[in-house]
């Protein structure tokens, strides 16, 4: 636990290291991203989704499957979850992208498949990490997944096809297949899910309730920084190389993406407390509305555009970005915490 301890109380220094290692390493190896192509099934990145699963997985096997019915009796702040995340999220993306990258319509594109994308992944994090609840953010995600798999199709078509004409603007005709999008979010969301229920489930049945809260939980849960590490690492190092030889283009797409993750944070923050939200509940509503699935805009874009197209590397900057923003935003919370609560 010691061990545990010092790893949290510096983890914004270990990820900007990571992230230092993984663009050194990119840039050491520019050809590191073509070779990595042979650990790929699909636009799957096999490492890369197995380093995902075990961060969430720890998160995911301490939640209380059982109390998740009762997280949702005040109607009000799901309204606002859904209403904040399905309406105005997605908007605010398409008015940020147009904005700041109306002259490089391959990274606008980008941006719009990641602003339509609600965060079912690395959210888990984020909250475990800033005190969330863990049952309203397991709850969330699960519908922000159903209906994912049901709209996201939809949302491409109005926001990249449909809308753009109304403003004048030149639209884009995509075909995204359902069965892709399900298979993404089974992929990111339903086998760490299903590895902590069924932990859960049965530990708690052979071993008690107390050895699994007391021994096994906290055996588990370093796996979590440990692979968001890992992660981190493996990422930049795909994309080292690029983001030094056009790092003004990572700039400007990292722009929109800061402006967005930080209002959004803010907007659901405030708005959830004014609906009398606690601390953890609050937490939970926040980083929910302020994530994306940049695993679903990414796989998205490879399959639609290719691998090397403006649209893919736009998407790969989005968790780049995400990273260090979002831990900010976790200090930012505390911060909340020792001020509102």
């Amino acid at each position: 636990m010691k061990k545990l301890g010092f790893l949290d109380r510096f983890l914004t220094l270990w990820i900007f290291i990571a992230m230092l290692i993984g663009v050194f390493i990119g840039y050491l190896q520019p050809n590191l991203s073509d070779s990595m192509q042979s650990l790929s099934h699909g636009t799957t990145n096999i490492p890369l989704a197995i380093g995902l699963i075990i961060m969430m997985y720890p998160p995911l096997a301490k939640v209380n499957y059982k109390k998740i019915p009762a997280v949702f009796k005040n109607y009000k702040l799901v309204l606002l979850s859904l209403s904040i995340t399905w309406i105005l999220a997605p908007f605010f993306m398409f008015v940020l992208a147009n904005l700041f990258l109306h002259d490089f319509p391959e990274y606008r594109t980008g941006l719009i498949l990641i602003g339509i994308a609600p965060c079912i992944a690395m959210v888990i994090v984020w909250n475990e990490l800033a005190g969330g609840n863990r049952e309203y953010i397991a709850g969330l995600i699960g519908v922000n997944s159903l209906l994912q798999v049901f709209f996201y199709a939809g949302y491409a078509y109005f926001y990249l096809t449909f809308f753009p004409t109304i403003f004048g603007m030149k639209s884009l005709v995509i075909d995204i297949e359902m069965a892709q999008i399900a298979k993404t979010v089974f992929l990111y969301l339903g086998v760490p899910f299903l590895l902590g229920f069924l932990s859960r489930m049965i530990f708690i049945r052979i071993k008690g309730e107390e050895w699994y809260e007391q021994k096994f939980i906290p055996f588990i849960s370093p796996l979590t920084l440990i692979a968001l590490l890992f992660t981190i690492v493996f990422m930049f190092s795909l994309k080292g190389a690029l983001i030094v030889e056009i790092p003004l283009d990572a700039v400007r797409i990292s722009i929109p993406l800061i402006i967005y993750f930080t209002s959004m944070f803010i907007l659901t923050f405030y708005s959830s407390k004014r609906l009398k939200a606690k601390y953890d509940t609050n937490i939970a509503l926040s980083f929910t509305a302020t994530g994306n699935n940049f695993e679903l805009a990414i796989a998205v874009a490879i399959g639609v555009f290719g691998i090397n197209s403006g649209e893919a590397f736009a998407g790969v900057i989005g968790p780049l970005i995400e990273v260090p923003a979002l831990i900010l935003l976790v200090k930012l919370a505390y911060w909340f915490k020792k001020k509102y609560y």
